[in-house]
């Protein structure tokens, strides 16, 4: 009793006090740094994602100008022949397109100075809308028709803001005249920001108006297409042998062991590979999506058997032992009871690898899809290029006009990104089992 009480004593003494208010102290000075690392890390995520939506948010919206364009038999098909594509290819669709722009500005065609500012506000890439128009419908040729054509770059910066009106004159992008014409139309209604089709169909161009994410698109996705057709099966293969039948010792240590370097080396390091053996050794064609794939294959395969292996470990013994008690065999085992309960750690793992796989530049960069693409590539072994590369194509570009349609890249990639990343906690949450 006398030692109980002496005991509580001390407890209660000042010393005692002390050092427990200043292990609450330092818990408390814990908690606090946790918290303060959570809202830097949040204030920094808001802080790029508002820097890229406002520099992005632009690249959606298209300035488009409305003109009368007559339709010249004598410009675009003057031998009369329906089926003459050639002389419609050799037209010259710009002078009919800036006939129309001259009549529907009210200005005298004969001034050339007059005439060159006027040309300014017309894409340079108007000459391919107004083809594709003729190509599509060739009733039109000898009529008239009031046609929505891209504005150019500068015509486009000004309306939204990028080019400041209060800049003199002589060191604005757009003069004055060319800012009251601009100012003209805009209060007639022929010239309006529309959304930017464009953007997703067209392919590469030096022409930030009538640049888009069309080839890149479809790049990626014969990429992606490819690394869930090989590196899904491979990886998910090789983790169950390594867990289920191969032998423990120092080969499956050594096979482990390289297995998790793989997962650290540079992305770089897969497009020397993929540059030495699937271009230079094997001959496939550079710029390829299949050979993208294929080395995009080679980075993800590590995270795939990593993953599928940790998701293959997760199953309990006791449904092993169960399953092999009542006489399965262990194909059985396998394809019945562990592969079904692992399917959401490996689902997990492959849209993980497939978002790494998504994102990455580097490697696509040393076998060669950089390349300038403006047909859409229909088979995996034709020219393309990827979304991480098309943003880097444009992100060195000079023109103004290439600023947004960086950030508006920018943020198309993080959509699939985030989608993917949902996706793979969504199957999780779904597909998990609690033991």
């Amino acid at each position: 009793m006398t030692d109980q009480t002496a005991s509580l004593s001390s407890f209660k003494s000042e010393e005692a006090q002390k050092k427990l208010r200043k292990r609450h102290w330092a818990e408390r000075r814990f908690r606090m740094y946790g918290i303060a690392a959570i809202l830097f890390a949040l204030a920094f995520l808001v802080f790029l994602f508002t820097s890229i939506f406002t520099q992005g948010w632009s690249a959606f919206l298209q300035t488009s100008v409305k003109l009368p364009v007559e339709f010249s038999r004598e410009v675009i098909n003057p031998s009369g022949n329906p089926e003459a594509e050639d002389e419609i290819f050799q037209a010259n669709f710009v002078k009919l397109a800036r006939e129309g722009l001259y009549k529907e500005l009210g200005i005298d065609p004969k001034d050339r100075k007059v005439r060159r500012d006027a040309n300014r506000l017309l894409s340079r890439g108007v000459d391919v809308q107004l083809r594709d128009m003729v190509l599509r419908d060739p009733s039109i040729i000898g009529t008239t028709e009031d046609v929505w054509l891209l504005a150019s770059d500068n015509a486009d910066a000004l309306l939204k803001g990028s080019i400041d009106r209060e800049t003199p004159n002589d060191r604005r992008a757009v003069n004055d005249q060319q800012v009251a014409w601009i100012d003209q139309l805009v209060d007639n209604g022929d010239m309006k920001k529309k959304f930017n089709t464009g953007l997703f169909l067209n392919g590469a161009s030096s022409n930030p108006e009538t640049a888009g994410l069309g080839v890149a698109l479809i790049g990626s996705f014969f990429m992606m297409l490819t690394v869930i057709l090989l590196a899904v099966p491979l990886g998910v293969c090789a983790a169950l042998y390594l867990e289920e039948y191969a032998p423990k010792g120092k080969i499956a240590d050594t096979i482990e062991v390289n297995i998790n370097n793989l997962a650290a080396v540079p992305s770089i390091v897969f497009g020397l590979l993929g540059l030495a053996v699937f271009i230079n050794f094997f001959g496939l064609p550079r710029s390829a999506s299949l050979v993208g794939g294929l080395v995009l294959t080679l980075m993800t395969l590590p995270t795939i058997i990593i993953t599928t292996r940790a998701a293959i470990r997760a199953v309990p013994p006791s449904i092993r032992e169960a399953a092999l008690g009542v006489g399965a065999s262990k194909m059985q085992l396998i394809g019945h009871h562990v592969l079904p309960l692992s399917l959401p750690g490996i689902l997990t793992g492959t849209i993980i690898g497939l978002v790494q796989a998504l994102g990455e530049t580097a490697p696509l960069l040393m076998i060669g899809m950089v390349a300038f693409v403006v047909e859409y590539p229909t088979t995996p072994l034709d020219p393309a290029t990827g979304l991480p590369v098309q943003i880097y194509m444009w992100a060195s570009s000079a023109e103004r006009g290439f600023v947004e349609r960086t950030a508006g890249a920018t943020m198309v990639l993080l959509a699939f990104l985030i989608v993917m990343n949902s996706l793979a906690v969504y199957l999780r949450n779904k597909f998990e089992r609690k033991w």
